[in-house]
């Protein structure tokens, strides 16, 4: 599962905007919000955030790879 909470507060630093992103991934903009609620990512649309991000691999792996992700939900609670 996705670390929403993460990728958005990195998005928001970055200063990237989200129509941006959508057009780097080749995808629409409902699509990043979905990833941003938690949705799982296909491994090319990993590969294409981190490049436009500039994600360290140890961001990447914080945001996709872990299994211990707490609900977006319930961390903006």
């Amino acid at each position: 599962m996705t670390d929403g909470v993460l990728l958005r507060s990195i998005i928001d630093q970055s200063g990237i905007s989200i129509s941006f992103l959508a057009r780097r991934l080749g995808c629409s903009r409902n699509r990043i919000y979905a990833i941003l609620d938690g949705d799982e990512c296909a491994a090319s649309e990993i590969v294409k955030l981190t490049a436009a991000l500039h994600l360290k691999k140890s961001e990447r792996d914080k945001i996709f790879l872990s299994g211990n992700v707490t609900d977006s939900n319930e961390q903006a609670g």
